[in-house]
């Protein structure tokens, strides 16, 4: 039955910035942007080559995990900002296995690269019983979208 086979996901960002966003994304989540199509070389040699205006060129934007195993994201730019808290949001697995004030150092070093990059820090929750000795923080990326360290 075809319809039980697994799907392949992408995640989707709406963006003021697709290549930005995407370059913070690349240093976060350890993915590269997509390689353009054959025969191109570069994506500037495909964009030119399909007639799109170099005004639209940061119109959207890929990026893959190289080992293949991530879903793929695509960051597409939309006039308006971000209003709101996300509904979905993507994780960052920095320590996964290790808890309490071990597993807090491992992702206060990754929040301060993060930071480095133009994340900022919403919330911090420490290790306690309630989740497993295991905490996290909440960060959002440069346009505002909330992920977490965990």
């Amino acid at each position: 039955d075809k319809s039980m086979e697994p799907r392949v996901l992408q995640v989707v960002f709406d963006a003021h910035d697709p290549l930005a966003l995407g370059e913070f994304w690349c240093a976060a989540a350890g993915y590269v942007r997509e390689s353009p199509p054959e025969p191109y070389a570069s994506w500037e040699e495909t964009l030119t080559a399909w007639g799109l205006p170099e005004l639209e060129w940061n119109s959207a934007n890929a990026i893959v995990d190289p080992s293949g195993r991530g879903p793929r994201i695509f960051l597409q730019r939309v006039p308006e900002s971000k209003v709101c808290k996300n509904r979905v949001h993507l994780d960052i697995r920095v320590a996964p296995g290790v808890t309490g004030e071990e597993g807090m150092a491992a992702l206060e070093v990754e929040a301060a690269r993060l930071v480095a990059l133009g994340a900022e820090v919403a919330e911090r929750v420490g290790p306690a019983d309630f989740n497993g000795g295991k905490g996290w923080i909440v960060m959002r990326d440069p346009e505002g979208n909330e992920f977490c360290l965990t």
